[in-house]
């Protein structure tokens, strides 16, 4: 509350005021000098030589100062309660802690950590495996990967999201979050025990051989995603779990019952449990890949490792099933207003308008799209030179298993780094880190690709061979790369929408999660699928492959830059607006009643500044 005080003396009010909801007062004065006030404690007044505090409050000055000479102004804030008998007025309760954390707070942090490990564990685990399963695949190849992303993976996503917005509008949140998550448990369960083991039974292999001998080898892509529709269902899946379990249902649940300031504090904590996680999950890759080593043979020791494998899927699932349940039953939920619940609904084309509208949307958007293609033509071509040097399905995800533990101790690495980067360079310079280390680990693994044959006798010195040297820098660039975006990329990206207004906050984010999430990992699929149509194979595309890397990536800077320009002149504003609030004061005066008796008037406020005394509330000179 605020207190007004002429300079020239202080005197009490009168002695028998009314009472509302406060006990019987002795006068302005006895409270003032009493040691042990009797009706309110929990006031502080500053005069202009002192503070005299009371019980049962702490008080925060945020400033005093004089308009003609007479008046000083000082702001105190207490929390209020309501009175019981025989308590005062104003009363702060005391939260309890443990380790000088609220308990609630420990309650919502710990479950939403592990959920996250389990989430992460099993991402990197389906990650993996997608991969050995379509890449590895009799009759299939690397270059299945850019037509499965675009003709399956885009569709059933778009399918996903309309499904979902559906649900949303007709269930509760828990439901919504069960119905999600438990067919993808189920799936993955069911592919380990069921749909594996009967591969041979369901996949049409003789009529895609005929198809493929009348159409030629420029088709083997296309064909392969019909030769092995069930292990292209389980790449559309996993592909989904990090989109739909990631992004929509648990971060949407984390923004729901965590504080700002809470996110602040945690939220990156959850990216370090993350990492610890690739690092486990790895281990567990690399563990089940190598069990056909102890098999007998004639033993399929991929099919053993795969339902080791899914049945921890399914085991983590089910704990992640577990946490938020309890989570729900067990923590109370932050209050918000109904203002801020609020979401536009938008479609594709509202998302297009919005996007072109702005500028600063549109560099954002940007930044997004042209991560998602580069990648993609990196990782595709990496994938492709993977599987010319480990054929077998074990040896490929041996290595994925090896390849995701350095993705989790680089990423670790450079989650610590990270924050020493924003405090010395900023975020602009974060922001440019990605699409450098990208940008130079893809000019050495495109070099090796083109130019690998001169460097053959060098190589040998060292027992390495062209296409050995290329899946080593191949999967440096990926690692680098991956740590980056998730260590640098992912924090800018998401401390852009801060300084927006609450409107374009929402509506930028949705529409970019609309359009440009779909289109940045679709864009470099239909961009090698005209290379490999175009040019027979995605060997031959290679070098064209590059020149297109290079130019999305000086686009991708470009944008950077131009982001960081507006993020810093939307900061000081931001920085401003904070500062004029803070300076804005609010004056409660005492109000006069009938019959004469004053008493604190609730709720009323003078302005300072307009000299104007009219209301219903008026100063009194006491």
């Amino acid at each position: 509350m605020v207190a007004v005080l002429p300079t020239k003396g202080l005197l009490s009010l009168p002695p028998n005021p009314k009472t509302r909801a406060l006990l019987p007062s002795q006068g302005l004065k006895h409270r003032i000098f009493s040691v042990k006030p009797r009706a309110l404690g929990g006031i502080s007044l500053q005069s202009s030589n002192e503070f005299q505090k009371f019980q049962g409050v702490v008080s925060k000055t945020h400033g005093f100062g004089t308009k003609d000479g007479n008046l000083f102004i000082c702001k105190a804030e207490a929390a209020a309660s309501s009175p019981a008998e025989g308590q005062p007025l104003f009363e702060e309760t005391e939260k309890a802690k443990f380790l000088g954390l609220e308990v609630t707070t420990i309650k919502k942090i710990i479950p939403l950590g592990l959920m996250f490990f389990c989430i992460l564990f099993n991402y990197t685990i389906l990650r993996d495996t997608k991969d050995v399963l379509v890449v590895t695949a009799k009759g299939s190849s690397a270059e299945i990967i850019p037509f499965l992303k675009t003709w399956v993976n885009l569709p059933l996503a778009i399918g996903f999201m309309l499904l979902y917005t559906k649900l949303a509008n007709v269930l509760s949140k828990q439901a919504l979050f069960y119905t999600v998550i438990v067919p993808f448990i189920a799936f993955f369960g069911a592919f380990g025990f069921v749909l594996y083991p009967l591969s041979n039974a369901i996949h049409p292999q003789a009529l895609a051989d005929k198809l493929l001998n009348d159409l030629g080898p420029r088709f083997l892509g296309p064909l392969a995603i019909f030769r092995i529709w069930s292990f292209c269902l389980f790449y559309v899946m996993a592909e989904l779990w990090g989109s739909v379990v990631i992004s929509v249902l648990f971060w949407g649940f984390a923004n729901q019952i965590t504080t700002v300031d809470e996110a602040k504090r945690f939220y990156p904590l959850f990216g370090l449990g993350a990492n610890v996680a690739l690092i486990f999950s790895g281990r567990t890759v690399k563990y089940f890949s190598n069990l056909r080593k102890n098999l007998g043979p004639g033993v399929d020791g991929w099919a053993i490792s795969l339902k080791g494998m899914m049945s921890i899927v399914v085991l983590m699932g089910l704990a992640i099933c577990f946490l938020y349940w309890w989570v729900n039953r067990s923590v109370p939920l932050p209050t918000r207003s109904k203002k801020k619940k609020e979401k536009p609904k938008m479609g594709t084309m509202e998302s297009l308008k919005f996007l072109v509208s702005s500028r600063y949307i549109r560099d954002l958007a940007t930044l997004v799209v042209a991560y998602g293609i580069s990648i993609n033509l990196v990782e595709v071509t990496w994938k492709s030179k993977l599987k010319a040097q480990f054929p077998s399905p074990n040896e490929y995800s041996s290595f994925m298993g090896d390849f995701s533990t350095a993705t989790g101790i680089a990423t670790f690495i450079m989650m610590l780094l990270s924050q020493f980067i924003f405090d010395k360079y900023g975020w602009g310079v974060a922001a440019k880190i990605t699409p450098t280390v990208l940008l130079l680990t893809g000019v050495g693994f495109f070099s090796l690709i083109l130019f690998g044959d001169p460097l053959a006798p060098g190589l040998a010195k060292i027992g390495m061979t062209p296409l050995l040297a290329a899946v080593y820098v191949g999967a440096m660039q990926n690692i680098f790369s991956k740590s980056a975006k998730y260590s640098l990329f992912d924090p800018c990206k998401e401390m852009a929408y801060i300084p927006l207004d609450e409107d374009t906050k929402v509506k930028g984010k949705a529409a970019i999660d609309v359009v440009c999430n779909p289109l940045g990992k679709s864009g470099g699929a239909l961009i090698q699928q005209f290379m490999i149509l175009t040019f027979g194979s995605l060997a031959n595309s290679t070098p064209y492959l590059g020149g297109i890397l290079l130019v999305i990536v000086l686009a991708w800077l470009g944008a950077a830059r131009s982001l960081d320009t507006q993020f810093t002149a939307l900061r000081r504003e931001e920085e401003l607006e904070k500062e004029m609030e803070r300076a804005a004061v609010k004056i409660p005066v005492v109000a006069q009643e009938e019959g004469g008796n004053g008493s604190l008037a609730a709720g009323s406020a003078l302005n300072p500044t307009a000299g104007d005394s009219t209301g219903s509330s008026t100063p009194r000179n006491v």
